[in-house]
């Protein structure tokens, strides 16, 4: 089963779609073409990997073009095989006003409802807070994903840089009113930052997914916190291992947090940067971290609790797994 629960919309942009936007926006393309401006050419660290997402930006400024960019996110994870998927984007980096969130946020929900709709798979947005933006405007983020809660959006996420804006107490009043709107939340923690991080996504924001979590495994008493609390870590093992989160992929934490007993699912982050989807980063925990097929059909089970689905969709989910 393919249940993709980390993956940014911004991270999906199609080379030969970005090419035909530019010319319709009147943007420059890039020295070199824009899959070479999109995709990195190996690991790096996390400031340089989030630039390259960055290169796709300036699209998402135009409703229509975001609505075809989650349209065609949508029925590229349905041909890849996946049975469900979440896409999560940063929309005030796309908006200058609460009515342009609201813009792009419905352009993004109903691109992706078209495809969901065309191919049978469905999908959900999760609208993402960024790091770096003020208290305020991440207010006004969370207030619009709240106005879309339950016509496409789904989750509510704090993403951005780790190492230069740690601090999460500015945010707290955004998650807390995402939380009263029924969205389900995760948060990227410890990705960059060191594992006790993971825990203060969970106690001050109320996390319930953790988004990378990577560092986690590094600390005792926050490892058995994540095992003991039910805490969700989203995995992508590609793409820590480009942002420099891991040495090699053969050195995810991934073993140890199953073997700790924490609830894990499997993300591909930012494919079109890394070239690995979720097909490849399944393959990649049978073959190089000796995950079972008995510790995938436990995966499998986690994605489907865990997933910010309605209750209809999670039966249809719970269907195909037995």
């Amino acid at each position: 089963m393919l249940v993709d629960l980390h993956s940014h919309l911004e991270g999906r942009v199609r080379p030969e779609t970005a090419a035909e936007l530019a010319s319709e926006l009147g943007l420059a393309a890039p020295e070199g073409g824009w899959e070479r401006a999109i995709q990195l050419d190996g690991p790096a660290d996390l400031t340089v990997y989030l630039a390259k997402v960055a290169v796709t930006y300036p699209f998402f400024r135009s409703p229509g073009a975001a609505r075809r960019i989650a349209r065609e996110a949508v029925l590229d994870g349905a041909a890849e095989g996946l049975d469900y998927l979440e896409l999560r984007f940063g929309p005030a980096t796309h908006a200058d006003d609460e009515a342009g969130l609201d813009e792009v946020i419905s352009a993004v929900a109903e691109g992706m409802r078209e495809a969901s709709a065309e191919t049978g798979m469905p999908s959900g947005a999760v609208v993402a807070a960024l790091r770096h933006h003020d208290r305020e405007a991440n207010l006004a983020v969370a207030r619009a994903a709240a106005r879309a809660a339950g016509d496409g959006v789904v989750g509510f996420d704090l993403a951005g840089d780790e190492l230069l804006f740690p601090d999460l107490r500015a945010h707290v009043e955004a998650f807390q009113l995402a939380r009263a709107a029924g969205l389900g939340i995760t948060c990227h923690a410890a990705e960059a930052a060191p594992g006790p991080a993971a825990r203060e996504a969970a106690e001050l924001l109320g996390a319930t997914r953790i988004g990378h979590g990577a560092h986690i495994v590094e600390d005792a008493d926050t490892l058995a916190w994540a095992a003991d609390s039910g805490i969700v870590v989203e995995i992508c093992p590609t793409s820590n291992w480009y942002t420099g989160a891991i040495p090699s992929v053969d050195r995810h934490p991934a073993p140890a947090f199953r073997d700790a007993g924490v609830r894990l699912v499997l993300g591909d982050d930012n494919p079109l940067q890394t070239r690995a989807g979720m097909p490849r980063e399944r393959e990649l925990l049978a073959s190089v971290l000796g995950f079972t097929p008995s510790d995938l059909a436990a995966l499998d089970r986690v994605s489907v609790d865990a997933a910010f689905v309605e209750p209809a969709v999670r039966r249809q989910l719970a269907t195909r797994l037995t």
